[in-house]
C-alpha cells in the first residue's frame, strides 16, 4: 500500500484524524503558518504590483525540516489547514516549501473531525483556491501597510510603541463614539404611577400602569404632577373596559456562528471572545473521551453560516423525540438563514449526539464542559418546537385616567425545555397571572405608588456587545473579533471597568489624530466596504493588485501630509495630590495595559511608580490597616491591606461597612457566576458561614449521589434532564 502524508494545523487534531485514517496515513502538524512576511522590514514591493516577500518564519525550521522529510517519503500528500481564507493560505506556504504544484489537487477541507468525515475528505482532494489565498493575502497586506508606515508616524508623534490597525481603529472608533454620548447626554426626570388592585369579590393583588391622562399618552414630569396624580386616584372608581386574550408563540434562535457563540458565551459563561475560541479550538481539534479515544465534538467554530446538514438536522428529532416527547418535535426541521452569510461552513453544532453533555463530565475540563453544554443546548433547542404563551391584557379605566395591566404565563416551553438565550441589558421574562376579570368589573385600589426614574444614556459596550455591533456594521469577520479586542487592550486605547470597555484619553487623542488625517481608515462604512471588496476576491469578483492600488493611491498621499503638518502631541496629564517620595514631584495618573496608575513626572531620571488604591473604608481584620482596592495584572479586581507587604491580608470578594450581627464581624459581597451576589460574613469560622458550608456539602452528597443513579438508568423525564443539566 501506498504511504500519505496529512499535513494539519495542530498536534491534536493530527492525534485525532491519525486514529480515522490507519496505518497507511501520516499525520503531522504544521503548527500555523510557516511562512511570512518578515517582521523586521516592510516586506512589499509598493512598485511592483505590491509583491510581498514571504520568508519561513524564524524558529519553524525543525518544523519544515521535519515536513520535507515526511513529504519525500510519502507517495501522496494532503494539505488539511483550516477550511478557510487563513487555512488556504497556510496550504498554499506549504505546497511552495514541500514543491508541490499549484494545480495539483492535494487541497482537502472538512467541518468536522468525525471517522466518515475525514475518510470522504481524501478521497476529494482539490487544487488549492488561489481566490481565497488572494483574498487572504490582500488583507494581509492591507494590514502590512496600514501597520508599518502608519504606525511608526504615531511613535514619531504621539509615543512609542503605539500601532494603528485598518480595523481596530474603527472598533476602538466605535468605544469613543459611545463615550461621547454618554458623556453628552443629560438625564431627565420622570414619573409612574402604579395602582396595585384587586376584583371584589376579593382576588389576588395585582399591578396595572397608568397610561392615558384625558386620553393622551401619560406624561409626568415631577413629584408635584405625580402626588396630584396618585390623590385623584385615590378617590377614582375602577372599571374593567376591556379584556383581551391571545397566545404568543416564541421561535428558538437559530444554531450558533462565531460571533453568537462569543456573545453567548460572554453573557452566560463570563468568557472573553478569546477564552471562547481558544476553548471552541479544543472542543473541535479533538479531546480523549474514554475508550472512544480522541473526538471531535463539535463543528468548525469560524463561520457565519447557520445552516444544518439535514442528518444533523434528522439525529436531533430521534434525540427530541426520545428524550422529550413527540410533542417537542415539529412537523418539519427549522430552517435558519443570514443575509450576510458566505454559507461557506455550517452552524456550530455537536458533531454527534451519542455524547451529551452529561457523559463528558469526566472527561472535559470545567470550562470545555461548560462551551460544550451550551453549544449542544442551543442546537437542540433550535430544532425544537416553539415556546407558547397566554397573554392577557387588561385596560381599566379610572375617571380621566386610564390603566393597563398586563400578564403572561408559559402554556407550553417547547424549546426552552432546554436553552432560552440571554440578550444584553435585558431581564429573564417571568410569568405574570393576572386573575380572571370581565368588562364592567369594579375594582379596588389596594395602593397608588408614584415612582421617579431618571432617564439613562447609552450602556457602554461590553464584549458581546462590542461583537454584535462588529458584526452589524461588517467590520472584521469571524476570525478577527477576538484579536481586535485583544489589540486596542494591549495598546492602551481602552480598558475594561467592570467589564465594559472605555476608551483612555491616548485613545481618545489618537483617534481624533486619523480622523483628521486618515478619514477612511476609522469610516465603518470605508472599512465595510473594504471588507465586501476582499469577499469578491475570494469569489474570483474582484483583483487582489487592483484593491491594494485603489487603497494606496490615497493613503500614501495622507501619510505624506500627516507627516508634514503633525507636531508633537502632547498627551493630557492627570496631576494627582500624591507627593512622590522620592523627589517630591506630585505624581501624575497613566494609563497602562492593566489600567491606571501613578507614576513620577520626573522619568527617566526618577522612575518612582505607585498603584492607584481605592479605598474601602473599612479595617483590616489584621493590623485595623485600611483596606483598598487592588488589581491583578490580568485585570481582576481583589481587596487588600494598605500596609502590604507588612500585612498579607486579601479577599476576592468586596468588604462592606455593614456588620455581621451574628459575631461583628465586616460583611464581604460574594459574586455569583450569574451575575448575581450574596452577602457572607468575613469571619469564617462564624456560624453563619459554618451552616452555609454544611450547606454546600450537604448538596454535593446529593448531586454525587444523582450521579450515580443517573449512570444506571437512563430517564426520559424533562425535569431530570434539565437538573442534570444545571449540575453540569
Amino acid at each position: 500500500m501506498s504511504k500519505a502524508l496529512v499535513i494539519v494545523e495542530s498536534p491534536a487534531k493530527a492525534k485525532t484524524i491519525e486514529k480515522f485514517l490507519g496505518k497507511n496515513y501520516t499525520v503531522k502538524a504544521s503548527m500555523g503558518h510557516l511562512r511570512d512576511l518578515p517582521k523586521s522590514q516592510f516586506g512589499i514591493d509598493v512598485d511592483n504590483n505590491f509583491a510581498p516577500k514571504y520568508i519561513n518564519i524564524r524558529g519553524k525550521g525543525d518544523i519544515i525540516k521535519s515536513l520535507k522529510n515526511a513529504a519525500k517519503a510519502a507517495d501522496t500528500v494532503y494539505l488539511a489547514s483550516d477550511p478557510d481564507r487563513e487555512g488556504e493560505a497556510i496550504a498554499w506556504h506549504l505546497s511552495h516549501i514541500l514543491n508541490i504544484p499549484q494545480d495539483k489537487a492535494c487541497r482537502i477541507e472538512f467541518n468536522e473531525i468525525t471517522k466518515p468525515t475525514i475518510q470522504n475528505a481524501v478521497k476529494k482532494p482539490r487544487p488549492i483556491n488561489m481566490e481565497r489565498v488572494d483574498a487572504q493575502q490582500a488583507r494581509r497586506l492591507l494590514d502590512r501597510i496600514v501597520g508599518y508606515q502608519l504606525s511608526p508616524l504615531l511613535w514619531r508623534k504621539v509615543r512609542k510603541g503605539l500601532s494603528a490597525g485598518r480595523v481596530q481603529s474603527v472598533a476602538v472608533g466605535i468605544i469613543c463614539d459611545r463615550e461621547k454620548e454618554i458623556q453628552a447626554f443629560i438625564s431627565e426626570e420622570y414619573w409612574t404611577v402604579i395602582a396595585k388592585l384587586r376584583g371584589m369579590p376579593k382576588t389576588a393583588l395585582f399591578d396595572a400602569q397608568l397610561i392615558l391622562i384625558d386620553g393622551q399618552k401619560a406624561k409626568i414630569d415631577n413629584e408635584d404632577q405625580a402626588e396630584k396624580i396618585k390623590e385623584e386616584l385615590e378617590k377614582a372608581e375602577f372599571v374593567v373596559t376591556e379584556v383581551k386574550r391571545r397566545e404568543r408563540r416564541r421561535n428558538p434562535a437559530a444554531p450558533f456562528i462565531t460571533s453568537s457563540l462569543q456573545q453567548e458565551a460572554s453573557r452566560k459563561l463570563g468568557f472573553t471572545s478569546r477564552k471562547t475560541m481558544m476553548v471552541a479550538q479544543q472542543l473541535y481539534e479533538g479531546l480523549e473521551i474514554g475508550s472512544s479515544g480522541p473526538v471531535g465534538l463539535i463543528t468548525y467554530m469560524r463561520t457565519d453560516s447557520v445552516r444544518l446538514a439535514e442528518s444533523a438536522q434528522q439525529d436531533a428529532r430521534t434525540y427530541i423525540t426520545s428524550q422529550y416527547g413527540e410533542n417537542y418535535l415539529p412537523e418539519k426541521s427549522p430552517v435558519y438563514s443570514s443575509k450576510k452569510s458566505q454559507d461557506a461552513h455550517e452552524a456550530i453544532r455537536p458533531t454527534t449526539l451519542e455524547f451529551p453533555p452529561n457523559k463528558l463530565i469526566k472527561y472535559l475540563s470545567k470550562d470545555q464542559l461548560r462551551l460544550y453544554t451550551l453549544i449542544w443546548d442551543r442546537f437542540i433547542a433550535s430544532q425544537m418546537t416553539p415556546a407558547i404563551y397566554d397573554t392577557l391584557t387588561v385596560d381599566i379605566a379610572a375617571n380621566r385616567f386610564a390603566l393597563r395591566a398586563t400578564g403572561s404565563t408559559v402554556k407550553f416551553p417547547g424549546f426552552m425545555a432546554v436553552y432560552t438565550e440571554s440578550k444584553d441589558g435585558e431581564e429573564k421574562e417571568k410569568d405574570i397571572t393576572l386573575p380572571e376579570l370581565a368588562p364592567g368589573e369594579k375594582l379596588k385600589a389596594n395602593k397608588i405608588t408614584p415612582k421617579q426614574h431618571f432617564t439613562e444614556p447609552p450602556p457602554r459596550y461590553t464584549e458581546s456587545s462590542l461583537v454584535k455591533i462588529l458584526e452589524e456594521k461588517g467590520i472584521g469577520r469571524p476570525s478577527t473579533y477576538s484579536p481586535i479586542i485583544e489589540t486596542i487592550l494591549a495598546r492602551g486605547y481602552v480598558i475594561k471597568v467592570e467589564k465594559k470597555f472605555q476608551p483612555t484619553e491616548l485613545g481618545f487623542v489618537v483617534l481624533d489624530l486619523l480622523k483628521q488625517y486618515f478619514r477612511a481608515i476609522v469610516d465603518v462604512e470605508f472599512t465595510a466596504k473594504m471588507e465586501n471588496s476582499l469577499d469578491e476576491i475570494a469569489d474570483g469578483k474582484g483583483s487582489r493588485v487592483g484593491l491594494l492600488q485603489e487603497f494606496y493611491k490615497w493613503f500614501a498621499v495622507d501619510l505624506e501630509q500627516a507627516e508634514k503638518e503633525i507636531g508633537h502631541v502632547e498627551l493630557p496629564v492627570e496631576i494627582s495630590d500624591v507627593q512622590c517620595e522620592n523627589c517630591g514631584r506630585f505624581m501624575v495618573v497613566k494609563h497602562g495595559r492593566y489600567g491606571d496608575f501613578l507614576a513620577c513626572p520626573g522619568f527617566p531620571e526618577c522612575r518612582n511608580t505607585k498603584p492607584i488604591l481605592k479605598e474601602t473604608g473599612v479595617q483590616c481584620p489584621k493590623c485595623t490597616g485600611d483596606i483598598v482596592e487592588r488589581r491583578t495584572k490580568r485585570g481582576k479586581n481583589f481587596y487588600g491591606c494598605k500596609s502590604y507587604p507588612t500585612c498579607d491580608f486579601m479577599t476576592w470578594d468586596m468588604p462592606l461597612k455593614e456588620n455581621c450581627q451574628a459575631c461583628g464581624a465586616f460583611m464581604l459581597r460574594h459574586n455569583l457566576k450569574n451575575g448575581r451576589f450574596n452577602t457572607i460574613c468575613s469571619n469564617e469560622s462564624c456560624v453563619t458561614r459554618q451552616s452555609t458550608t454544611e450547606k454546600k456539602v450537604d448538596n454535593a452528597k446529593k448531586t454525587k449521589v444523582t450521579n450515580k443513579s443517573n449512570k444506571s438508568k437512563k430517564t426520559k423525564d424533562i425535569t431530570t434532564t434539565k437538573k442534570q443539566n444545571n449540575t453540569i
